[in-house]
């Protein structure tokens, strides 16, 4: 079976890109399904997780990108920078701001003075990833990609 990339956006690499996320977040849904059965589609559009969507999401791009014209140009070298750009950030700085934010929220759970009304949410948590996850994700993308 012939996989067809440009039907929906009449580019491949998009399409290649978007069908990496939309499995990626797939993915997502299913394990949260199987691992903790219960229906959760709000995993469907919330960042975090496994696997990295924006991880699969970069590398399924650069991915076709290299497969449909090749890996010598300047468009595949701005792709695969760019991917390491977002797959170190989901794995540090997202990371590290969901770490933050789980240390306010625990802080202003045990400040007396303080009411909930104070503050209209928790900070979110999951913001980033661990290595596995954006991995997880790099390979998803990868496959992806190199169908196109």
């Amino acid at each position: 079976m012939a996989v067809r990339f440009g039907m929906l956006t009449g580019n491949a690499v998009i399409d290649c890109a978007l069908l990496a996320w939309f499995l990626a977040q797939l993915i997502k849904v299913l394990l949260e399904l199987l691992l903790a059965r219960r229906l959760d589609v709000t995993k469907f559009v919330t960042s975090g997780g496994m696997p990295s969507s924006h991880s699969a999401m970069v590398v399924a791009a650069a991915a076709a990108i290299g497969k449909l014209y090749g890996t010598g140009g300047a468009a595949f070298a701005l792709a695969a920078v760019l991917s390491a750009v977002v797959m170190y950030d989901a794995c540090n700085v997202r990371r590290s701001a969901g770490d933050t934010a789980r240390l306010v929220n625990q802080l202003l759970a045990h400040v007396e003075k303080l009411t909930a009304e104070d503050f209209a949410d928790d900070l979110k948590i999951i913001m980033g990833h661990t290595p596995l996850q954006v991995g997880a994700g790099a390979i998803l993308g990868l496959a992806i990609g190199l169908l196109a």
